[in-house]
């Protein structure tokens, strides 16, 4: 992932660390200061690299080198862990120069700043909303760049863990007895995140809490679908015990109960 980032960044500085004679002068040399910017991302020293990168594009506005430099100030608050001011300086770049070929490189550094930030599924989803949001829409507009890729197994990634959270605020409203609070969202897990690794437990989780409620024929068409596409899986066994162990059964009439259950 830093690899993907760092190599791009480092086209970005040789592509103008060789030339730019034409380039406007105002305080100081304008190659001057990308040189010194570009020897700062060398030493490490990130922060400070974001601000030289920066200084670059204060002293030489409508040059081709304060451009580059956008990309690179962003680059280098990614490089610090300064997400915020990463995600601000490449929204900035996009904005001002929405048809730039770097575009999607500052796409990618947006989704990258959000998804570095994830916590784990007891936590607040915000930032990996934003991440899903910021990859989504590298993909959809730039689907044959380098960084597609990338962006749609972090897309995958991004749901599986949306996906968990769903899973956790669901157990603990069946731990509680709150059956329709959690089929609410085991339901949810099913219908919008059919790709994910969560799927199979929301149907038995599904099984159970429809049983709970006294609703057969829902638990029954849960246990259908869990069997249909999880044959062996153990959520498909433990919902199959569950049923049988009632007296009911979850393989007649596949097709009327998935129609049902969605």
């Amino acid at each position: 992932m830093r690899s993907l980032v760092a190599s791009t960044a480092l086209l970005f500085l040789a592509a103008c660390a060789t030339g730019g004679n034409e380039a406007e002068y105002v305080e100081r040399p304008v190659e001057e200061l990308y040189n010194e910017a570009y020897e700062l991302v060398r030493a490490e020293d990130y922060t400070a690299a974001a601000e030289a990168f920066e200084e670059v594009e204060r002293q030489h506005p409508y040059s081709q080198w304060a451009t580059r430099a956008q990309v690179m100030a962003a680059y280098a608050y990614y490089e610090a862990g300064e997400y915020d001011a990463a995600i601000a300086a490449a929204e900035r770049f996009i904005e001002l120069h929405p048809g730039n070929k770097d575009v999607p490189y500052a796409q990618y550094l947006i989704g990258i700043s959000y998804y570095e930030r994830i916590s784990d599924v007891g936590r607040d989803q915000g930032m990996t909303e934003e991440a899903l949001r910021a990859f989504t829409e590298l993909v959809r507009r730039y689907p044959d760049s380098p960084y597609a890729r990338d962006a749609q197994l972090k897309i995958d990634l991004v749901r599986d863990h949306l996906a968990g959270k769903e899973m956790e605020i669901g157990r603990f409203y069946q731990r509680r007895g709150q059956y329709l609070a959690a089929i609410n969202r085991f339901r949810n897990v099913v219908e919008n995140y059919q790709t994910t690794t969560h799927v199979p437990e929301a149907l038995h989780r599904l099984v159970e809490s429809y049983l709970a409620l006294g609703v057969e024929d829902e638990a029954e068409a849960a246990a259908a679908v869990l069997g249909y596409n999880y044959p062996d899986s153990k959520w498909y066994e433990r919902s199959y015990a569950l049923l049988t162990g009632r007296g009911l059964s979850p393989e007649a009439d596949r097709e009327s109960w998935f129609s049902r259950l969605f």
